[in-house]
């Protein structure tokens, strides 16, 4: 279940994002792991979820008051229940597209607010699904991120803390993913733990092998 519109594909379930899942920020966040309220490392994927006044096709024109988090991602996107008699959750995933999971900065990554991250548009979707064959297939790729043609991150899917598949089987442990769902594999950090951010005026590229480029600009929103 996907929509191809005229201006180009959108989820047409729910998307749920994965915080935590980039060994660097997931690294620079361990030593406040044990500390109060949470006093230990998360067992289970850290999940968040993009409502649909979010989705913006590839191309799209988002507004935004002030600078946004640009956070490159990939998702996962569910087709169908799959062989009655098949237990593997990704013999489900009838292939993945490329995203931009865009954000207002704040402070805290373990329980952010919908108010940062689910504004109108701030998650621009590539044009198309992208076939796959099997969750090692991304493990190999790298996603590049510029804005206005500089290159500003580069996002080395081999470093996740739980790649595609384990993602995918740990989640479906707790939960099931409906056919349109989209699960995101996460967004990662640069080394100063910040994301690449952008501002109205800056065009947004993101791009990985095999893949379409999935472009976007940003404007001021009205007062």
């Amino acid at each position: 279940m996907t929509a191809s519109t005229a201006n180009g594909w959108l989820p047409q379930g729910t998307v749920y994002g994965t915080l935590l899942n980039f060994r660097r920020e997931f690294d620079l966040w361990a030593p406040k792991m044990n500390e109060a309220p949470y006093k230990a490392p998360p067992k289970a994927p850290v999940l968040y979820i993009k409502t649909a006044n979010t989705f913006a096709p590839c191309g799209a024109v988002v507004a935004v008051q002030g600078e946004v988090d640009v956070g490159a991602t990939i998702g996962l996107v569910m087709a169908d229940a799959g062989s009655p008699s098949s237990s593997e959750p990704w013999s489900r995933v009838g292939g993945c597209v490329l995203l931009n999971d865009l954000s207002v900065p704040h402070a805290s990554y373990y329980r952010p607010p919908l108010r940062f991250r689910n504004l109108d548009g701030f998650l621009v979707c590539g044009g198309a699904e992208h076939a796959l064959s099997q969750a090692d297939d991304l493990a190999a790729l790298t996603l590049e991120v510029r804005i206005n043609d500089q290159l500003v991150q580069q996002v080395d899917l081999s470093t996740l803390v739980r790649n595609a598949g384990s993602l995918l089987n740990d989640v479906s442990e707790f939960m099931t993913l409906q056919p349109g769902d989209v699960l995101m594999l996460g967004t990662d950090c640069l080394e100063s733990g910040a994301r690449p951010r952008a501002k109205a005026g800056d065009r947004i590229e993101i791009s990985a092998s095999g893949f379409a480029a999935l472009t976007h600009t940003l404007i001021a929103e009205e007062a």
